[in-house]
This record gives structure tokens, C-alpha cells and sequence, in this order.
């Protein structure tokens, strides 16, 4: 099999090669495009292809079923035997499989299955890259040096069963990261957007906010570790809720081992977790952050089965109107908890039903005292999974309010804080809108979220970073 070999037909001739009771068959098509710069010039750019097979073995036995799972990649004609058989006795040298159930049937092909996968190229960057050039000469003239990346990838999937699924999916997916610096690299400020085609993203408007934070760095003010009125943006509230997503396995709060466990036993769904109308939501259709509509699972884990290969992916709502609705299920913990099935999720949308843009909530910020306006988080990391407390460090511009204006900049923090705690406390939240998480954005980009105000966000101790 070359790499010109179409997926569909590795997919076939895989599940043709299996002597297992059952056979789950991934082809993963990726092709990438990027650009580099860094001082206000391009340093590289590049294209990319690849290919990722991953068979999934099931083996009936008088226990139980079994699974096996093994993936490779740059997979030929020579390595597809030799995998589909490594898969099985994977699959034969295990135990019980404790999710397993019946594999998916009934699922109507993908009309487009046999087409060949889709592909990016440079031709992506044909309209952002003259935006770019002028974005630096802009930057030049101001006094400022720009530096970043561009990223854009199509992955086609194939997902083919013993059980008849042919169905295929094209996720596109490009992030855009750039950070202005001062010439003497004392002041930093960072802005991300995510985009399916680089046709919503402009540099140059990413760049004059960039210009703004670093006029407001000119000014520094130093402020002691404790709680401070704070805007989160809505690249701050992504990488907080998506986060809680990935805590807010069913399973594992019906055991009592989550911050979704309730007191005595069960779970908190059905519970008020902010006070504010919040839905915190998930669609395969939304538009601009269309995700698969159906379950890809490479492994099986908390939240996922590769069981449910091919399951289709309904709309959810994890939160409803301050709610908690659903926590995510396998068709296996689903059972098992008495909970409805609710699949895994590709995209998070919080609305809050706020119509402020950042800028005008900054204006209703610091009347009664100092407000801070963040720019994002970094480095979030886990400190207590029973209450969700995370800890982090704020980035490239924390910026003093008072009376509704920006006067200046801080030092950056370290901050712990729980995502559930925070929507207990949310006070006001913004208007809804796409935006990049950058501590995740290698992992989920697919967000639109509000900014939301925290009267006393928790600022634990002074954090030395730019």
C-alpha cells in the first residue's frame, strides 16, 4: 500500500485481513501547512502528509470480549498483514475488555468514503500572508517585533467495521498565534485566533491590539499576591472549561472520585452551579466549529470506547441554564450509572447570554476598587481532582483597571482556582464568541466563549514571568 494507495481501500483491504470476531479500522489522513517569523520576517514554512493506521481486535471468549489495540504510521503493503495480526493478539493476550459491547451497526455510509482525502496547501496562506508582510511593516514602523506561527491542518478519517460502518470525516483545523514584544523585550503581549481556512483571521488587526496592550505596558505597577475583580477573556475561560470537560467523566463521579460527585453518593446533575444563566454546550454542526459527527476513539478511557466506534454524536448540553445537565458516558458507563448516554464531545460553546464586548465590561470594571484584565493562562495543572482546584500562571499582560480604564500593567500571577467555583462566582458574563485556548490549542480548538467577571479571583502568589 503507497501513500498514494486511497484510505478507503487500506480500510478494506484491513478488515479483510482480520480473523478476529470483530474488527475496528481508522485511517487517519493528515496533511499540514505552516508559517514561522519572528522579528517581524518569516523564518519557515512547510507542508506536510501523513497517514496513521490503528486496528482495533475484538475476541470473543467465554469470559467475555477482548480488545486489541494497535496504530502505526507510514503504513505499506508489507506492515498491513503483520498489524491487523499484532492487533489480535493484543486482543487474544488480554483480559475481559470491561467496556465491551456490541459493535456499532445501522449507521448509513458516508457518501464521499471512497474519495480521496482532502489536503491542504500553501494556497491556504494566499490571502493571509500579504496581511502579514503588512502587519509587520506596521509593526516595524511602531516599534514593535512580531513574533509567531500559523498552523493549518485537514485530517480525513476512515473508520470501516466488521460490522458494515464505511464513514469518513474531514476536520480542518488552523491557529493562528501571535506575540508583540518591545525592542528591549521587557513588554510582552500575545493574541490567538482559531480558524477552519484563514480566511477570518487578519494580522493586522490582530497586531493594533497587540499595539494597545504594549502602550498600556508602558506604565508598570507591582501588586502583591490575593483576590482582585478580574475579567477573564474568553481564551482564559476556554482553557478552564474545557478542562472541567475533560474531568467530567460519569463513572468516575458516580464513584465519588470527581468534583461532580455528590455527598453520600451519585452525582450533582441536576445541581445549580452558577447563578448566571450559563449553558455550557456541544454540537457537531455548530457552525464555524463543525466537529465529527459521529464517536473516533483511538483507545478506550473514561470518557471514551472503541466500542462506539461510529456512534452518532447528538447536540448536548453539559450545563443548562446554571444547571449541570449531563456528564459524558460510554455506552458501557452509561449502562453502568443509570446515566444517559451522552458521547464525548469535538467542539464547546458557553453562552451566557451577555451582549458586552470585552472592551465595554473592562468600562464597568474597578469603580469600587482595582480590577485586573487578563490576557491568558498558562502551564494549568491539577491540584486537587475532588474540587477541580487548578493552579497556573497568567501571560504576557496583566493589565490594572480603575474606573473603567486600562492604566496599566502588572506583574503576572500565580493563580488557584476551581472552573466549577468560578461559574459559582461568575457575576456577569459577555458576549459569546470563537475563540483559541492557548494552553490546549495543541490538543482543542474548537471554543466560542464569553469573557466572564470574577469579584475575587484568587491570585495565590507573584509570579516572575513575562
Amino acid at each position: 500500500m503507497s501513500v498514494r494507495t486511497k484510505p478507503h481501500e487500506i480500510v478494506e483491504r484491513a478488515l479483510e485481513l482480520s480473523t478476529a470476531d470483530g474488527c475496528v479500522v481508522i485511517a487517519d489522513e493528515e496533511s499540514t501547512a505552516n508559517l514561522r517569523w519572528a522579528g517581524n520576517a518569516l523564518t519557515t514554512n512547510g507542508v506536510t502528509r501523513g497517514r496513521t493506521l490503528t486496528v482495533i481486535a475484538t475476541v470473543d471468549g467465554k469470559e467475555g470480549t477482548a480488545s486489541g489495540v494497535v496504530s502505526r504510521s507510514a503504513v505499506t503493503a508489507a506492515d498491513l498483514e503483520p498489524l491487523v495480526r499484532a492487533a489480535e493478539a493484543a486482543a487474544r493476550n488480554a483480559g475481559p475488555a470491561e467496556d465491551a459491547q456490541p459493535l456499532i451497526t445501522g449507521t448509513p455510509a458516508s457518501p464521499d468514503f471512497t474519495d480521496a482525502p482532502a489536503e491542504t496547501s500553501s494556497a491556504v496562506f494566499t490571502d493571509f500572508a500579504p496581511a502579514l508582510g503588512e502587519a509587520f511593516a506596521r509593526a516595524r514602523a511602531g516599534g514593535r517585533e512580531l513574533y509567531g506561527f500559523a498552523n493549518h491542518e485537514l485530517v480525513s478519517t476512515y473508520v470501516g467495521t466488521s460490522t458494515g460502518l464505511r464513514l469518513r470525516h474531514d476536520q480542518p483545523n488552523g491557529t493562528l498565534e501571535l506575540n508583540a514584544k518591545s525592542p528591549d523585550r521587557q513588554r510582552s503581549a500575545w493574541a490567538g485566533r482559531a480558524t477552519r481556512d484563514f480566511k477570518d483571521v487578519d494580522p493586522t488587526a490582530l497586531d493594533a491590539e497587540l499595539a494597545v496592550r504594549l502602550g498600556w505596558a508602558e506604565r508598570r505597577f507591582d501588586l502583591p499576591a490575593g483576590r482582585y475583580e478580574t475579567l477573564l477573556p474568553p481564551t482564559a475561560v476556554a482553557d478552564l472549561l474545557i478542562y472541567q470537560m475533560w474531568s467530567a467523566a460519569a463513572r468516575d463521579a458516580v464513584e465519588g472520585r470527581t468534583v461532580f460527585s455528590k455527598p453520600g453518593g451519585g452525582t450533582r446533575i441536576g445541581e445549580r452551579l452558577s447563578q448566571l444563566p450559563l449553558t455550557l454546550r456541544s454540537d457537531p454542526n455548530a457552525a464555524g466549529l463543525e466537529s465529527a459527527p459521529f464517536v473516533i476513539a483511538h483507545s478506550s478511557g473514561d470518557d471514551a470506547s472503541v466500542f462506539d466506534n461510529g456512534l452518532p454524536v447528538p447536540a448536548t448540553e453539559w450545563i443548562s441554564g446554571g444547571e449541570l445537565a449531563r456528564l459524558t458516558t460510554t455506552r458501557h458507563s452509561a449502562g453502568l450509572t443509570g446515566l444517559p448516554l451522552s458521547p464525548g464531545f469535538g467542539n464547546l460553546i458557553l453562552d451566557g447570554g451577555g451582549e458586552k464586548s470585552l472592551e465595554e465590561m473592562v468600562a464597568g470594571t474597578g469603580h469600587q476598587g482595582r480590577g485586573l484584565l487578563l490576557t491568558c493562562l498558562w502551564y494549568i495543572r491539577e491540584v486537587d481532582p475532588a474540587t477541580l482546584l487548578l493552579t497556573g500562571l497568567t501571560r504576557d499582560g496583566v493589565y490594572l483597571v480603575e474606573n473603567g480604564e486600562v492604566i496599566g500593567e502588572v506583574n503576572n500571577f500565580r493563580f488557584n482556582e476551581s472552573p466549577v467555583d468560578l461559574l459559582s462566582r461568575a457575576t456577569e458574563a459577555g458576549r459569546t464568541e470563537k475563540t483559541l485556548p492557548r494552553e490546549w490549542s495543541d490538543w482543542f480548538t474548537r471554543t466560542a466563549m464569553p469573557a466572564l467577571r470574577i469579584p475575587d479571583f484568587n491570585m495565590s502568589s507573584v509570579s516572575k514571568g513575562v
